[in-house]
């Protein structure tokens, strides 16, 4: 029996350990699976899971980033259109202002016009009207004259022309 109890010419005290051996192995892989890989399986799967919604994160922070982007483009092209409108705007603003600045300069010196117009019309008949109360005067002293001499023809012209030159040529020719 003793060749029975011998496997491969090991004795029995020898597979006996042998068997415990792999026992407490395998319970010590058993507990140990539970107790320390599950944790760390755990830990490693929510870490790729972490780091696969990081990625996704970061693609859509990407398309997101590509859409403001474009977004931004429209806008300064949409900036550069309204201020191209505004100075358009401003010239033609200002082009009516100088417009009208340029009619209202007008008016005012039609206005200037016609009032020194009216000014030298005033002035002229004034002119007219002393003129003619001088020629009332002369005649009014020739006629004194004349009847105070009571004199021909020939003595009245001569006092015509002396009243004549006391006038001034001018005066009377104007």
């Amino acid at each position: 029996m003793e060749e029975m109890t011998r496997l491969f010419n090991l004795d029995a005290q020898l597979l006996h350990d042998l068997v415990l051996m792999i026992l407490a192995i395998f319970f010590l892989f058993f507990f140990m699976s539970k107790l320390l890989f599950n944790p760390v399986r755990k830990m490693l799967e929510g870490r790729q899971a972490k780091i696969a919604a990081d990625i996704k994160t970061a693609e859509t922070d990407k398309e997101e980033a590509k859409e403001l982007k474009a977004q931004y483009a429209a806008k300064l092209k949409d900036i550069d259109k309204e201020a191209e409108q505004i100075l358009g705007e401003a010239r033609k603003k200002a082009q009516d202002n100088a417009a009208r600045i340029e009619a209202d300069a007008k008016q005012e010196a039609a206005r200037i016009i016609q009032n020194a117009n009216a000014q030298a019309e005033l002035s002229k008949k004034r002119a007219m009207d002393e003129v003619k109360q001088e020629m009332i005067t002369v005649a009014s002293m020739m006629a004194a004259k004349v009847v105070a001499a009571k004199i021909d023809v020939a003595i009245q012209e001569k006092l015509v022309d002396e009243t004549l030159k006391e006038m001034g040529e001018s005066t009377w020719q104007s």
